[in-house]
């Protein structure tokens, strides 16, 4: 469970991350929506565990590769916007967000299971 303090600095990282994926997101990778679905971080708030989406991505690998190879940019420009509310600013760790692969692979395993269970 978050403390109070982590869930602030979170929903701070979130909010900052998310425009600047707005703003700067079609540099790293042209005609692909990036949206920061999740974050989570650790008690000293040293470490930020980042979940991304991508929209219109034909490779999220790849996607998520080239935002991982571009961290130390990313830091420094989330540093700029965020230097008057922390002390320091968290090491970034980036992930792939597939929930929404989940929630559509469990939506076509009801959808077989309910027609299985139609009378025929």
């Amino acid at each position: 469970m978050e403390s109070k303090r982590q869930q602030k600095f979170a929903r701070v990282i979130q909010k900052d991350l998310g425009e600047l994926f707005q703003r700067e997101g079609n540099n790293l990778l042209p005609n692909t929506m990036i949206t920061v679905t999740k974050v989570r971080t650790t008690p000293d708030l040293g470490i930020v565990r980042v979940f991304l989406s991508f929209f219109n991505s034909p490779n999220n690998e790849v996607a998520i590769n080239t935002i991982k190879a571009h961290t130390a940019e990313i830091r420094y420009n989330l540093g700029k916007r965020i230097k008057d509310q922390v002390r320091g600013v968290p090491q970034l760790e980036f992930f792939v967000d597939d929930t929404n692969e989940y929630v559509d692979r469990m939506d076509k395993i009801f959808t077989r299971i309910h027609k299985d269970d139609e009378p025929e």
